[in-house]
């Protein structure tokens, strides 16, 4: 089994784009049919899309982790809110615009 799709609610979908194109990703702007806008791009077999918030719903606490390769800079971009030790690597802590967390390592 692969995962491959990742929905993420938000409350304002401009906001997240940006905060998610920091980590390298480049987002599309898509509305299929009749349904909503929503941002959209590939992470090697996985789909990952923002899609806005449905009136009265809250965004998830779910935690994301994305490993990157330009961290150093990365991190001079966003805010940092924590760091740990994992396996002897250091695993940073950012807080998206809806206030999940999301690891960087």
């Amino acid at each position: 089994m692969k995962l491959n799709l990742l929905v993420l609610r938000c409350a304002n979908i401009d906001d997240s784009r940006k905060f998610y194109e920091q980590f390298g990703l480049t987002l599309t702007k898509e509305k299929h049919g009749k349904g909503v806008e929503h941002y959209s791009c590939c992470i090697e077999s996985v789909v990952f899309e923002i899609y806005p918030l449905v009136k009265g719903q809250l965004a998830c606490n779910s935690r994301l982790g994305f490993r990157v390769q330009n961290i150093e800079q990365l991190i001079t971009k966003i805010e940092i809110h924590s760091q740990y030790e994992f396996n002897g690597k250091i695993i940073y802590i950012a807080v998206d615009p809806d206030g999940r967390k999301v690891e960087i390592s």
